[in-house]
């Protein structure tokens, strides 16, 4: 287990300085504009890596769960461990995350040491990571638009319908799925399969919180819909809206 601590703090110290690198170039902007910068950069870099764990180098998850580590699982595991601390750390530090968040942040954790401890589960990890991580950019791109003005725009529209679509497709369905098999496989350990129904179980508690903006942001569209066609009146006279 030597090798694998080395390798996920120099993942954490890569972050770590990753992070006040953006800092320094970045210095006009927030310290949470940079560390989203930073997880943007993981989100991307963990679907890419994991998306070629589970379609090219193996095994498929749904079919072979509870198999042996690869050295590309480990190190993709590896890498998303080292930015989870330093995330961790992060909201921790500045308290900008509630306990939904925390607990996603703690769980993810603990489920990379479990699977990196046990030598096995790989793919599973690999696979909740890849549908983890899938909606983090457009959740990124959602508040760098708000950042900079550019949200209440179509392409602001564009970002939030296909991040609600992408998790309920991703995180609900696929994830449901993936929760299935690795339940009726008799392969994976009771603790891997515990952790499989505890972040399950969380992805439904972010889904409230989504189906309750999905309410929100419909209701916007209909009284911005009703306010343009309702016509514009001055003294008894409709006047033109142009």
């Amino acid at each position: 287990m030597t090798l694998p601590v080395v390798f996920a703090l120099l993942s954490l110290f890569c972050w770590v300085s990753f992070y006040f690198i953006l800092c320094n170039v970045n210095r006009s902007r927030s310290s949470e504009w940079n560390c989203r910068l930073v997880t943007l950069v993981h989100g991307i870099l963990a679907v890419c890596i994991t998306t070629y764990i589970g379609y090219v180098d193996g095994p498929w998850p749904f079919t072979h769960p509870g198999t042996k580590n690869t050295p590309l699982q480990m190190g993709a595991l590896l890498v998303s461990l080292g930015y989870f601390f330093f995330d961790m750390a992060w909201c921790v530090y500045f308290r900008t995350e509630g306990p939904v968040m925390l607990a996603h942040h703690t769980m993810s954790i603990l489920g990379i040491l479990l699977t990196l401890w046990l030598g096995e589960s790989g793919i599973e990890g690999c696979a909740v990571l890849f549908g983890s991580e899938i909606t983090n950019p457009l959740l990124q791109a959602r508040w760098f638009l708000k950042q900079t003005g550019h949200y209440r725009t179509v392409l602001g529209d564009i970002v939030d319908i296909s991040f609600v679509l992408l998790f309920v497709v991703m995180r609900i369905f696929v994830g449901g799925t993936m929760l299935y098999c690795e339940l009726i496989s008799p392969r994976p350990r009771f603790f891997i399969k515990c952790g499989g129904v505890a972040m399950y179980a969380l992805s439904w508690v972010f889904m409230v919180d989504i189906v309750r903006f999905a309410i929100r942001k419909s209701k916007s569209w209909h009284k911005e819909a009703r306010d343009q066609q309702e016509p514009v009146t001055a003294n008894g006279y409709e006047l033109k809206k142009d």
